[in-house]
């Protein structure tokens, strides 16, 4: 079981934890799973960093974060079940820092170190931040939480790293949006792609916020104005304030966590990609959710209100056999297939250009279509769907669609959304057969573009270099192997759509215990 915690990066070694049970693919004895990574694609696991054995822990070693201070120090905050389940902050300390691996820690003697502040339910109480400095050489600490039904994140003081005093005021709330857990807060440059520390701070800069809550499983962010002397964020548009407006990924994706990489100057994140299949069937293979391949993060400088999420370069080292395919006509309700080989581990590219006559002709009638409520790509509408089926068999009994849809309004405004398709890809059991998506910006000068990382029961699709992503779980059980093909297609009545692609097999990474 993986719920993202503060990964971190210590001599030449991306770090990577996450809540773990030893014993089941199940949730239960939750405990800090290890792994290392040299290049963020190939990972080698480690023995289990830290497991349940004290009073204030003993239900659970849950979330949390580490933190390299610059003496090269390291330590880790986390959420420590207590017998009655009430949440108890707690630190705990690498046994050797010379070990680029971090095998063994330690738990601080002095646990729990924080206790539920008043005004604060005992299990809505989580997550301790990665600790960073301020421009006033405050060090500073931010936790989810709520009070009544309004989200919010607590601000902490310390000066030893040990001793937490809680600020009167919490950086931000947001009524209405029930608990924040996994609280991510970082800078985004305004002017360039490299990524900024956690401490940076000045002009040239906004600060994203980022929350998730088990209770509906997504991640949420908003953009704004960090106040690093009061430490009051402030959104930049209300309408797309924290938990109400846009979405890390509108799929199977939560609880995610990021990483500042000091080696490449980029931010990094991962998120819990869990099972919609039955906890039996998790249990008869005997593993159960992934990671996503790590994303790096900016700000979307052309909108400037949306980050751009996108996978990081090295996934590229497992490519090959690449193909190209330049210009496919799709008539209206036309799917053509793609000779590719196996279609189960793909990296795809696709660009698709539209009739911008029919586009412009095309009365407006549509402005109500979301993927959520649609019946999927067997909706047609006079411009839409049109993109690619990924993991189908030969006679389209199974299949995921992946797929782009332009609604027009009668004032002839246009919206375009970004789709994937569940609600066929499995013939077995799937309790989210669902429709998963959202509109994407695309600007004037842009063609429309998608990316799909394919790996058999994963599919992660980005649109417009990632202003939307959707991460979906499927379990196709015809479309496998080499059973499973890949097809373009074009369900609008009334366009015409170009498609070009680049398209590689992808290698298999390694995920091995490490040879001790």
């Amino acid at each position: 079981m993986f719920k993202y915690l503060g990964p971190l990066f210590h001599m030449g070694w991306y770090h990577l934890f996450n809540q773990y049970n030893p014993y089941a693919p199940v949730w239960g004895h939750m405990s800090w799973g290890h792994a290392v990574s040299k290049d963020m694609v190939n990972w080698y696991e480690l023995p289990v960093a830290m497991v349940p054995t004290e009073w204030y822990d003993i239900e659970g070693v849950l979330s949390g974060s580490t933190t390299v201070l610059p003496n090269g120090q390291i330590f880790a905050l986390y959420t420590g079940n207590a017998n009655d389940f009430s949440q108890l902050q707690c630190k705990a300390v690498p046994v050797n820092l010379s070990d680029p691996l971090l095998v063994e820690w330690v738990k601080y003697d002095g646990n729990p170190i924080l206790y539920t502040p008043s005004g604060i339910g005992l299990k809505d109480y989580r997550d301790p931040s990665t600790v960073w400095t301020g421009p006033d050489g405050k060090h500073r600490m931010i936790m989810g939480s709520k009070r009544g039904n309004t989200g919010l994140v607590l601000v902490y003081y310390t000066t030893d790293y040990t001793n937490y005093v809680l600020k009167d005021e919490p950086l931000h709330a947001v009524p209405d949006t029930d608990m924040w857990e996994c609280v991510d807060f970082y800078p985004v440059s305004l002017t360039n792609d490299s990524a900024l520390d956690m401490a940076a701070y000045g002009s040239g800069i906004k600060h994203v916020i980022k929350e998730s809550w088990e209770g509906h499983g997504m991640d949420w962010y908003s953009i704004g104005t960090y106040d690093a002397i009061n430490d009051k964020w402030t959104p930049d548009n209300l309408e797309l304030d924290v938990g109400i407006g846009l979405r890390c990924d509108y799929g199977k994706f939560f609880a995610s966590k990021s990483l500042y990489d000091p080696v490449k100057k980029r931010r990094v994140t991962w998120g819990y990609v869990g099972e919609s299949d039955s906890d039996y069937l998790d249990i008869l293979r005997g593993w159960a959710t992934l990671y996503n391949v790590g994303r790096t993060i900016v700000l979307d400088r052309k909108t400037g209100t949306h980050l751009l999420h996108w996978p990081v370069e090295e996934i590229e080292s497992l490519r090959y056999n690449g193909r190209e395919f330049e210009e496919i006509e799709l008539e209206p309700g036309s799917i053509v297939p793609l000779d590719i080989g196996t279609a189960t581990q793909l990296d795809i590219v696709a660009t698709f250009e539209v009739d911008q006559d029919t586009l412009e002709a095309t009365s407006g009638n549509d402005d109500k279509y979301k993927c959520t409520t649609s019946s999927g790509a067997v909706e047609r509408g006079s411009l839409g769907p049109f993109g690619i089926a990924v993991l189908a068999d030969g006679t389209l009994s199974e299949l995921t669609p992946v797929y782009f849809y332009i609604a027009k309004n009668a004032s002839g405004g246009v919206s375009t959304h970004f789709c994937t398709d569940k609600l066929r890809s499995t013939l077995d059991y799937d309790k989210e057969r669902v429709v998963y998506g959202s509109t994407v910006p695309v600007l004037d000068d842009e063609e429309l573009t998608m990316r799909i990382l394919v790996d058999h029961s994963i599919v992660e699709g980005f649109a417009q270099g990632g202003r939307t992503v959707i991460t979906s779980r499927v379990y196709p059980t015809k479309a496998i192997y080499e059973d499973a093909k890949l097809f373009l297609f074009n369900n609008a009545t009334g366009m015409s759509v170009k498609a070009s692609l680049k398209i590689w097999q992808m290698a298999q990474a390694n995920i091995l215990p490490y040879p001790f």
